[in-house]
């Protein structure tokens, strides 16, 4: 008899908890009460809650996997230990000097070459191009990082641009030591965005800020006009728009299919046998980033340069997207979802969840009629 009550009691909070969802007018005009059994007959609403809490493959893409343990019994703890004491007691000591001496070095040639030569003079474009490739290079020293290229390095030539997916703003780097690309990319505050305005503004790298509705208008254009460029060095895209974990791509933004110019796709595969190379700008600054990738043994990535495509007759740019994206996920080994990465900056708008919430109360409305 207890559990009766208690039964009853719970579906008398039910009742109470479905009322605030429905008119006053409604509740007066229904012959009967309300049941929870009413509402789970809901199946379409149901279905689309579960299948959403179920399969989230939107949330998925931006989720970091931490590592399995693997110092789980006395034999190897100790190695564990000893591991650690090299990671973070020699390892990361020796990578912060080469990562000073490199910038060291980097200044004492970029600041009198940036500063004394010509705006256009072209031997000062050359030297900032090789300085900027020199520095990532060491950026990728300091990480042990061993990255293998696969198909032919990027030349510069007008008409192209590069495309890749989205892992960390390593990706920059780890593209960069090969070739001098001009990127586009996000505003950064800090030390990272001093790098920006003072140093790879020189290869030609455009900035925006994706919550300025203007600056994607003037990057769209800076973009047209640097593809048109005969000795301007190589655009590169990151499409997705934001970092994803390395397991799936979230749609391409068609910006970089509509210029009319060859598109290179480039895919970016890391192995995770060491670190795990995603950086999760919301849990993380990029500094602690960098200090997470300097305290592990190494950054082991693939790069792959795939084949030039053009857009088809008849072909959109979203569906050119798609296709170049297509590529990459296969390449990369990487799986596709429908997803607009920008969803992970922005809440769904208030007429959507009010839209969501109308939906729901016609369906118990609409049930309890036919009751």
């Amino acid at each position: 008899m207890a559990g009766l009550g208690s039964s009853s009691s719970e579906m008398d909070l039910d009742r109470l908890n479905i009322e605030e969802y429905l008119t006053v007018e409604s509740i007066r005009e229904s012959p009967r009460k309300l049941h929870l059994r009413d509402l789970l007959d809901i199946s379409p609403t149901l279905k689309e809650a579960a299948g959403a809490i179920v399969d989230d493959s939107f949330t998925r893409c931006f989720k970091s996997n931490p590592p399995e343990p693997w110092n789980w019994n006395v034999y190897l703890f100790p190695l564990w230990c000893l591991g650690v004491v090299i990671r973070y007691g020699i390892l990361f000591p020796l990578r912060v000097t080469i990562l000073a001496a490199g910038w060291i070095v980097f200044f004492s040639a970029f600041l009198p070459v940036h500063f004394l030569l010509g705006d256009h003079n072209k031997l000062r474009q050359k030297v900032e191009r090789k300085l900027v490739e020199m520095i990532c290079s060491v950026f990728v020293a300091s990480w042990t990082g061993v990255i293998k290229y696969h198909g032919p390095r990027p030349s510069i030539r007008p008409q192209q641009v590069f495309v890749a997916n989205h892992t960390s703003m390593i990706d920059f780097i780890i593209l960069e030591q090969m070739t001098a690309f001009a990127v586009i990319m996000q505003k950064h505050p800090g030390w990272v965005g001093f790098i920006q305005k003072t140093i790879l503004e020189s290869v030609g790298c455009i900035w925006f800020n994706r919550t300025e509705s203007k600056d994607r208008e003037i990057v769209a254009r800076k973009l047209r006009e640097h593809t048109q460029g005969v000795d301007k060095n190589p655009v590169l895209i990151f499409p997705e728009g934001t970092c994803v974990n390395n397991h799936y791509t979230v749609m391409f933004k068609k910006g970089a299919f509509e210029l009319g110019c060859a598109v290179c796709p480039v895919a970016i595969k890391y192995n995770k046998i060491f670190v795990d190379a995603f950086w999760n700008s919301k849990k993380q600054s990029f500094t602690m980033h960098l200090v997470q990738l300097m305290t592990s043994w190494a950054v082991v990535c693939d790069v792959w340069y795939l084949e030039p495509q053009y857009i088809r007759s008849g072909e959109t740019p979203i569906e050119f997207a798609e296709r170049v994206r297509d590529m990459i996920s296969v390449r990369a080994g990487l799986k596709k979802v429908p997803w607009d990465g920008y969803l992970k900056y922005f809440r769904p708008s208030p007429k959507l969840i009010e839209r969501k919430q109308q939906i729901f109360a016609e369906s118990v409305l609409q049930r309890l009629e036919e009751k």
